[in-house]
């Protein structure tokens, strides 16, 4: 679930039609860098570790057309079918990814479900699992090549865990600074990546041409039949051959749909067909092969311009899986399902170009925790996938509301599509479970904090906003309260922010109860967050008088939006509301919480509540207002 990495321009929908040829070759460039960069280093393992599985049980023949047939079709029904023919047709405003599905759900059943709102949470929770593994597991798989480097390869094996964490923390530390300047080679560079993937599986393919047999279902239905419990663990290793199909969707909006389709069914999935098939092969002609086929295939006198060129894409894939999540995690603070987090932007011109240093720091420790104590790219391929199947199923749900209530197809129509992509999801996960033993379990252990962290994060808003309101005096009550009884008037404008519009915000009350002044603009100032990616301009600001004394302002952001109040503000003068922003105070109403085991949640959540409402990120820097111009008034509230 990448942003875009690549620098590519942000594709609204409109721009799926533009009308030069060279815009739309640009962003099926950029796609191919940023989109496929998981799923195009999947054969530097998923066949080995296929095939691992099959040792000593199983003819290398049967074996390898199995295994191939397998991975073939998983590509055309879960990548092709799922998300490049159907998934990608339910976009919102151009958006994909589990929390633009979740919001274009909520946004299709006209209200807000509790269902649907826990379906994203844990979708976005699972991306996290998976993110923190795809990194080191892609780059460990490329630096382990130097083990059968020619005339190296004996002598490297103690050097390559280092080599890969020093390959990752200048990755993680170049994030700070953005990577406009070299995403512009991403897509190049990996589009000679998926060329030379299609080049060594077509050189090899010729080894043993019955290979081509695996393009037929049947020797893989064979297989898992012949093969019962093996068959089926061996599936959760073939998934590995589709981690990072749920990428096609999730950046659809920064490429756009038909430069991805166009991408993957022109370069991308010919490529790793051929890849894959030229492995069996390979294979098939040298069983001892099965051992690291991909690093196998590749002749000695290319063998280094190859493994730099795979270390490269392996970068790249990890790139696009961090700044990913860097993407997610702004989605879930707009869309409420995180506190506030020091977001910021490493481009002016860029919209997708953000840095999340907590986030940052988060995944490169996690991924050096891993690195170091998996210590292999098999090791670690068992802890891989399980995530990504849960948030493959969790997209199977989220559509099914897509098709019966916004595409108001029948109910059965909805049902079908839903078992049969469900029916697959279910196979790979249950596949997947039985790695927990071997790993597995991290991913999923990860996700489920962050659910309990997003359960506890929005349980306790709306504790909380439920008792500001039931302790607080609507607006229209107190306007009238204040024409009986007129405060003394300070001159300027006030602006109180506050997430409910209707009653008399914490920080006036306190100002009027203290101070005893009211000035003389008063504007109640509350930031929304629609269900859209991005709200255009002429809909960003609102303005609703009461009466002389006060006037609502309602800012709109869409989820992938990073607010910034001053900017919006500006609008107000075209708007008719004129006052001058360094002349203008803001009252912001700081909160106290105190944790109470007899009403709201459990005191440990209570406490966890507390915790994340301490380290959010502060007002006045989220929301980009100047510092100078910031009054905070404070009052204790029992959770």
């Amino acid at each position: 679930m990448a942003d875009p990495a690549s620098g590519a321009p942000e594709a609204a929908e409109d721009s799926l039609h533009a009308p030069h040829k060279d815009s739309f070759r640009a962003l099926a460039l950029g796609a191919i860098g940023v989109v496929f960069g998981d799923i195009g280093t999947s054969p530097l393992y998923a066949m080995r570790e296929a095939l691992h599985h099959t040792k000593d049980t199983v003819s290398n023949e049967l074996a390898v057309l199995g295994v191939v047939s397998l991975v073939t079709w998983a590509l055309i029904l879960i990548v092709t079918i799922k998300y490049v023919v159907f998934l990608m047709r339910a976009d919102n405003k151009g958006e994909g990814g589990t929390l633009a599905l979740m919001a274009l759900a909520q946004r299709s059943l006209g209200r807000r479900s509790t269902a649907v709102f826990f379906l994203g949470a844990v979708g976005a929770a699972l991306f996290y699992g998976d993110g923190i593994i795809t990194p080191a597991v892609s780059v460990l798989s490329a630096i382990e090549g130097l083990k059968d480097a020619p005339g190296i390869g004996h002598r490297m094996g103690p050097f390559v865990v280092p080599i890969s964490a020093a390959i990752l923390v200048a990755l993680f530390m170049v994030q700070a600074k953005g990577t406009t300047s070299i995403a512009r080679f991403f897509g190049p560079i990996t589009a000679v990546w998926f060329l030379v993937l299609a080049g060594l599986g077509a050189y090899h393919i010729a080894d043993d041409i019955s290979v081509l047999r695996a393009l037929l279902p049947h020797y893989g239905v064979i297989f898992l039949w012949d093969n019962g419990l093996l068959g089926f663990i061996i599936l959760g290793s073939v998934f590995l051959a589709v981690t990072g199909a749920e990428a096609l969707y999730a950046d659809m909006g920064h490429f756009g749909k038909k430069p991805i389709q166009a991408a993957w069914l022109i370069l991308v999935l010919p490529s790793l067909l051929l890849n894959y098939l030229g492995q069996g092969a390979l294979v098939l002609s040298n069983p001892a092969a099965r051992s690291n086929p991909f690093f196998e295939m590749i002749p000695e006198v290319i063998y280094w311009p190859v493994l730099l060129l795979a270390t490269a894409a392996t970068v790249i894939a990890s790139q696009a899986v961090i700044t990913g999540a860097f993407s997610m995690t702004q989605q879930a603070v707009q869309l409420g399902l995180f506190p506030r987090i020091d977001i910021r932007r490493t481009s002016e011109t860029q919209a997708g170009q953000i840095y999340v240093p907590q986030v940052n720091t988060i995944l490169m420790i996690g991924v050096l925790v891993l690195l170091f104590t998996f210590r292999s790219s098999s090791n670690l391929a068992a802890a891989y996938g399980i995530a990504v199947t849960g948030s493959m199923f969790i997209d199977t749900l989220l559509f099914f509301v897509i098709i019966k209530h916004m595409w108001k197809r029948p109910t059965w129509q909805a049902w079908l599509a839903a078992l049969g992509f469900g029916a697959l999801d279910v196979t790979f996960i249950s596949s997947n479970l039985l790695k927990i033993p071997e790993g597995a379990w991290l991913p999923l252990v990860l996700g489920l904090v962050l659910v309990v962290i997003m359960w506890t994060w929005t349980r306790g808003a709306q504790i909380l906003s439920d008792k500001t309101r039931r302790d607080s005096v609507p607006l229209l009550e107190l306007s009238e309260i204040l024409k009986a009884r007129a405060p003394h008037r300070a001159p300027g404008t006030a602006i109180f922010l506050t997430s409910d519009p209707e009653v008399a915000p914490v920080a006036l009350m306190h100002n009027l109860k203290h101070n005893k002044v009211l000035h003389e603009k008063n504007i109640i100032l509350t930031v929304h967050t629609a269900e859209t990616p991005r709200v255009k301009e002429d809909n960003r600001v609102t303005i609703e008088p009461i009466n002389d004394d006060f006037k609502k302002v309602i800012i709109n952001y869409g989820f992938m939006e990073s607010p910034n109040l001053p900017k919006a503000l500006g609008l107000c003068r075209k708007l008719g509301l004129k006052f001058d922003i360094m002349a203008t105070s803001f009252f912001l109403g700081r909160r106290s919480v105190v944790a109470s085991a007899q009403s709201g949640m459990p005191l440990w959540q209570d406490k966890l509540f507390i915790f994340l409402m301490r380290n959010a990120a502060n007002p006045t820097d989220f929301y980009k207002i100047p510092p100078g111009r910031v009054v905070e008034l404070g009052t204790q509230v029992t959770v």
